[in-house]
């Protein structure tokens, strides 16, 4: 039996963190990653769902400080966890930069996200899941914050359905969309939901990607691809006409990846669109 004494714990414990650094150097982020945490996000269908996101929380760190405190990250983020929105987000950066005494901070929430799809012909139902990330910033002065959607589709190339006696290559890509929505007089952001963008994707690309197909869904859309030929520079500019007609986004980003059935590289295209503040 181990009888050993720990000695008592010391009242005047050092703070390492808060003594003076003469490198002259300041830090643009400092923080953690990595940390997989439980989060409830807004679901247009359900009201909220639960899932488990991979966090990164960061600060900027004076040039005089030697360095941050790493346990108060985490001490912020188990008070406001729970709901995981724009709306939440702006509460737990303030709190960050006063605990760290910080003149901006940063987070990222990357998880999977689910949806119930339904087999076109079949109507087998089955969910989906998609790649969603929340990124929030907050200074002094302003804060913002950013949606992004990964949204797996199908596309079927023009070229070679034109030019081949039969048939046409298709693949498997993707559309990640990152939008930033506009304040509105109140300086609310309003919201833009998850399904919306995956329903933009989906619409821009030849057909989209289902979890279960029976024969005769897998008919509908093998020839619901054929009808709707798409290079991936059709499929950026697809998705962007729709998002810049929306009144309630400031700017986004379109990337679409299409991974190559014929080739042993990808095809990508990009579209950056700033709608103004």
């Amino acid at each position: 039996m181990n009888t050993t004494t720990l000695p008592a714990a010391r009242k005047d414990l050092a703070d390492i963190q808060k003594t003076p650094d003469t490198r002259g150097i300041p830090i643009n982020q400092v923080g953690i990653c990595d940390l997989t945490y439980p989060v409830t996000v807004l679901d247009r269908d359900n009201q909220r769902q639960q899932a488990t996101a991979e966090i990164s929380l960061s600060v900027d760190l004076p040039h005089h400080f030697k360095g941050t405190h790493m346990s108060r990250f985490l001490q912020v983020l188990a008070k406001h966890q729970g709901e995981v929105t724009m709306r939440t987000l702006p509460a737990l950066l303030h709190e960050l930069r006063q605990r760290l005494d910080a003149e901006s901070a940063h987070i990222e929430v990357a998880f999977t996200y689910f949806l119930q799809r339904t087999a076109p012909v079949s109507g087998l139902k089955a969910p989906m899941d998609y790649r969603c990330t929340f990124i929030g910033e907050a200074s002094g002065t302003s804060d913002d914050f950013l949606l992004r959607v990964a949204v797996p589709v199908s596309t079927l190339c023009p070229c070679s359905k034109l030019i081949s006696d039969y048939g046409a290559h298709n693949q498997r890509g993707y559309i990640h969309i990152t939008v930033r929505p506009r304040k509105d007089a109140s300086g609310e952001r309003p919201l833009v939901w998850i399904e919306e963008l995956v329903e933009v994707a989906e619409k821009s690309a030849s057909a989209p990607i289902y979890p279960l197909l029976k024969r005769t869904d897998e008919r509908h859309v093998t020839m619901q691809a054929y009808d709707n030929p798409v290079f991936v520079e059709d499929v950026v500019r697809n998705v962007a006409g729709q998002l810049r007609d929306d009144p309630r986004l400031a700017w986004f980003e379109v990337r679409a990846v299409n991974h190559e059935s014929i080739h042993n590289h990808s095809a990508f295209a990009v579209v950056r669109m700033d709608l103004g503040a």
